[in-house]
């Protein structure tokens, strides 16, 4: 873990000595959940590419990039927000774990005349930033609901479901996991056995995983909202030897899950794409540094991937 700390500290110093002498007023500091996630790995690597193009067309600011190392750690975020804000950065690119417990450490960066830009998950005051950058989680949980009801045999079918969702009260969580169970509700006959929590933790939704299956036999579907629970899950019903047998549907693309739809342990994932969270970000940042007027709300996208279509172009470009 430390390694991994140091590797992304020396990635962003490496990218502010290219400006010249590091300087806190030039830095964007792109403060995303956790470290621990491919997922923000692909953020990343999209902020690293727009500062790449920054640095090329003669601006002056440097990206950071900085993260606790799990998502609950909510304090631990709010205190790197703080930070950034004491050291006077020039703008915060910001994916918050919790919709309210940031919105203080966003107070002050306003207060500081310090422009924010938010990826991912929502605030509960929309006014601490100036655009909201993220996969319309409403819409991706209706498709991925609506990819379950066809794939259980149409919404005349009596079937029971499980959801294995991530962290409770999270923006992008009540809308994703909001969305599929609304749309279940409204569209289908199905039976929700329950919501289980993993708090982003991939053991964690790998034993609920196999506690639900073992306590609901005749489960026909699951649902798992987020990379490392979707990812547990499908270690889970794999193990339990249930590839091909369950309706299972993830979310996010990493390796693991996309070994899981090729052997057909998952018939599909929603995937998004974090790579322009992180890039659209960070121009989005500069841009407002710029005096540019900015869209309040920008759709990055998703696409449903499947064994039949995750060669193509449109899938390989949000893959990671």
């Amino acid at each position: 873990m430390r390694g991994l700390k140091n590797a992304l500290v020396a990635v962003a110093l490496v990218l502010a000595v290219s400006y010249g002498t590091v300087r806190a007023e030039d830095e964007i500091a792109v403060i995303v959940k956790t470290l621990n996630s491919s997922f923000w790995q692909n953020v990343n690597t999209g902020s690293t590419d727009a500062a790449t193009e920054i640095k090329a067309a003669g601006a002056p600011y440097f990206v950071s990039f900085n993260g606790p190392d799990a998502e609950t750690e909510i304090e631990k975020q709010v205190n790197m927000v703080d930070n950034a804000v004491n050291r006077g950065v020039a703008a915060i690119v910001l994916a918050p774990s919790d919709p309210d417990a940031l919105v203080p450490p966003l107070r002050r960066a306003r207060n500081a005349g310090i422009p924010v830009i938010v990826v991912d998950s929502d605030l509960s005051d929309p006014s601490l930033y100036l655009s909201f950058l993220a996969t319309d989680n409403r819409a991706a949980g209706e498709l991925c609901a609506r990819e379950m009801i066809e794939r259980l045999g149409g919404p005349d079918k009596e079937a029971k479901i499980a959801i294995m969702s991530y962290v409770a009260g999270v923006g992008s969580e009540i809308g994703r996991v909001g969305g599929f169970r609304e749309y279940i509700a409204a569209n289908s006959k199905f039976t929700i056995v329950n919501n289980y929590y993993s708090n982003a933790d991939m053991i964690t939704a790998m034993n609920q995983t196999t506690d639900v299956l073992a306590a609901n036999p005749d489960l026909a579907g699951i649902f798992g909202a987020n990379e490392p629970t979707a990812v547990g899950m499908g270690r889970a019903v794999k193990t339990k030897g249930m590839s091909g047998k369950i309706v299972a549907i993830g979310f996010d693309g990493d390796q693991n899950l996309q070994g899981f739809v090729r052997d057909g342990t998952l018939q599909g994932i929603a995937v998004q794409s974090p790579y322009n969270m992180g890039y659209l970000g960070v121009k989005a940042a500069v841009d407002a540094l710029g005096g540019k007027s900015i869209d309040k709300n920008i759709d990055t996208g998703i696409i449903f991937v499947t064994v039949e279509n995750i060669d193509t172009p449109a899938a390989q470009n949000v893959l990671y």
